[in-house]
C-alpha cells in the first residue's frame, strides 16, 4: 500500500492541487473529516496530516489538540499552513501540537519535497 498523507482541506481547488502533486509522487492523498477527527486519521493511518489553519467549516486548532490527544494519531506528524502570516494563529497551532507551520506560499513550494519526505520516512520504517 502506498504512503498516505490526510488533508483537512476546505478549498477544492487546493485540495485537487494537494492530491495532483501526491499522485505524482505516488502517495495516496485522501480527504479528512473533520467531524470526526482523530476517528478518520486513525481509519487511514495517514504518515502525516495536512491542516488549513483558516479553515472555517471547523476549528482546526481544536482539530490539531484532539488529533494530538488521541493514543491512536499523537505521533502522526501534522503540517499546518496560513494564507497570510497570522502569527496568534501559528502561535496556536503550534501550541495545539502542530508540528510544522508555513505560509500557504512556502507550503505551494515546498509541497512536492514534503511529501518525497514522506516517502523517504516511511522507507526507513519498512
Amino acid at each position: 500500500m502506498p504512503a498516505t498523507v490526510m488533508a483537512f482541506v476546505q478549498d477544492l481547488f487546493f485540495l485537487a492541487k494537494i492530491q495532483e502533486t501526491a499522485k505524482a509522487i505516488g502517495i495516496r492523498a485522501v480527504t479528512g473529516d473533520a467531524r470526526r477527527g482523530p476517528g478518520s486519521a486513525a481509519e487511514a493511518q495517514p504518515q502525516a496530516i495536512l491542516v488549513d489553519l483558516n479553515s472555517r467549516g471547523f476549528s482546526p486548532v481544536e482539530l490539531i489538540q484532539a488529533l494530538k490527544a488521541d493514543p491512536a494519531t499523537r505521533s502522526i506528524r501534522i503540517l499546518g499552513f496560513v494564507s497570510h502570516v497570522q502569527e496568534d494563529l501559528v502561535a496556536a497551532a503550534r501550541a495545539a501540537g502542530c508540528d510544522s507551520v508555513l505560509a500557504r506560499s512556502a507550503f505551494t513550494r515546498q509541497l512536492p519535497e514534503r511529501l518525497r519526505s514522506l516517502l523517504t520516512e516511511r522507507n526507513k520504517e519498512s
